[in-house]
Formats: structure tokens, sequence, C-alpha cells
């Protein structure tokens, strides 16, 4: 990690009172990296993170931390992709409860290149890992982000390439990574 924040970034298991920085990051990633906004069809577990991540079984919300300030997320829920918009067949392989969907691995423009995107999967991996009942981890990005495909192809195997070409959809492409077989 950068010398500059060493020392006082930190990834972890989030707690109530790191939620509105955590709704922060999202957000703000929605409105300015997707262009797209809010989406109620999309988002809602953006709205109830507390319910979604914090007081649901094997369910989990990460974010890094520089100082007091959230900066970065990430988070798992037992769920795999919906279709539409993602094929039949995708959601099918991928439907069930054994199914770890990681969501919402954002980070501060200001805070990227520093290795916590990276960390905080680690952290989700491992949780799911620990977790009895995943034995597949999902997750889709959409590669008009810079950097997002790059990234995903150094941590996770590609399932399907889903994009159509049309710079106005999202150009997505799904993965997979494998569950670590660590003790439990």
């Amino acid at each position: 990690m950068n010398k500059h924040h060493k020392g006082s970034l930190e990834v972890r298991l989030a707690t109530h009172a790191d939620l509105p920085g955590a709704r922060s990051v999202m957000l703000d990633t929605f409105y300015r990296e997707f262009g797209h906004g809010y989406r109620p069809q999309w988002h809602t577990d953006v709205i109830d993170l507390a319910g979604t991540y914090l007081d649901t079984p094997r369910h989990a919300l990460f974010v890094a931390v520089d100082g007091d300030e959230v900066v970065g997320t990430t988070a798992v829920r037992a769920q795999g992709p919906a279709s539409p918009p993602h094929p039949a067949w995708l959601a099918e392989r991928y439907s069930g409860d054994r199914t770890a969907q990681l969501f919402r691995v954002y980070v501060r423009p200001s805070h990227r290149r520093l290795g916590l995107a990276r960390a905080l999967v680690d952290a989700a991996v491992r949780f799911i890992a620990e977790t009895p009942g995943y034995e597949q981890i999902y997750l889709h990005t959409d590669t008009r982000v810079p950097g997002a495909e790059a990234f995903w192809r150094s941590v996770a195997v590609e399932v399907c390439d889903a994009r159509d070409g049309d710079p106005d959809r999202n150009q997505t492409v799904h993965f997979e990574i494998p569950v670590p077989a660590f003790a439990r």
C-alpha cells in the first residue's frame, strides 16, 4: 500500500457506524462512475445495508477505512445473478444459497491503486470460505468502468463474456472465484 496512507488504512467487517460512509461510497459510484444513479430495481440493498448485510446470516459487508472515513466497500450475499438481465443458463448455474455473490466492490478514486480492492475481495473470499454452505463465488462487472475488467481477470476466472458492443448498455463480463479450502 502507498506509504502516504500506510498505517491509517484498514479493511474489516462493517459495523453500524460504518453504514452511512459505505452508503456514500456506493451512491457516489452509481452517480459519478456509472452515470445512472440509484436504481431501485438494482440497488435496494444500499438503502437497507444493515438488514441486507449485518442482520442476515451468511451475508457480510466489508469496508476499507482511512482513519474514520469509509473509502471502499465489498459485500457478500447468498444469491446468484438474475435472469433477465443476465442469461438464463447463468442464473441457473449459480442459483440457490450455495452461491456467494460479490457485490459493491467500490473504492473511492482518491484511494485507488493502493491494493484496497484486492484486500476487500480477499476478506470477502475468506468470509465465504469460512461460512458453511457456500460452494461457489460469482460476480459480474461492467467493463466500461476503467480498470474493472483487468482487476477481475487478475483474481477470477471468466465464465461468460456478455458484451454486445452497445456503449449505452452495461458491457458485462461474468466471473467465478474458486472457494479456498480453509479449515472451518
